[in-house]
């Protein structure tokens, strides 16, 4: 199973210009709980995800009322920055769209 397949929103943006939040709305608060409670998600696995060092990634943030994960990392190149070419951090969730999960 894919996380596009149990979120219902998946998404990017900026964190200030140094910085990136990916934020993950499950589709019910099932899905979230498990995925919570196998930690599926986490800071070694979203830095393998994106191919850069653990000490890049600022936090994983679970918040149930919301069903939500959200993580933040730092940004590779700073927002607006020569060389940047997502100036508002809106294309940086793609890796999480074909992110497989074993769901048994």
């Amino acid at each position: 199973m894919y996380l596009s397949d149990l979120a219902e929103v998946i998404r990017s943006k900026n964190a200030g210009p140094y910085e990136l939040t990916l934020d993950i709305i499950f589709r019910s608060d099932e899905i979230y709980e498990k995925v919570v409670s196998k930690k599926l998600i986490t800071v070694s696995k979203i830095a393998q995800l994106y191919r850069i060092p653990e000490s890049q990634i600022i936090s994983v943030v679970e918040f149930a009322p919301a069903r939500a994960i959200k993580a933040t990392m730092v940004r590779p190149t700073a927002s607006g920055d020569i060389g940047d070419t997502d100036i508002y951090g809106a294309q940086q969730h793609a890796p999480l769209l074909n992110w497989e999960f074993d769901w048994k």
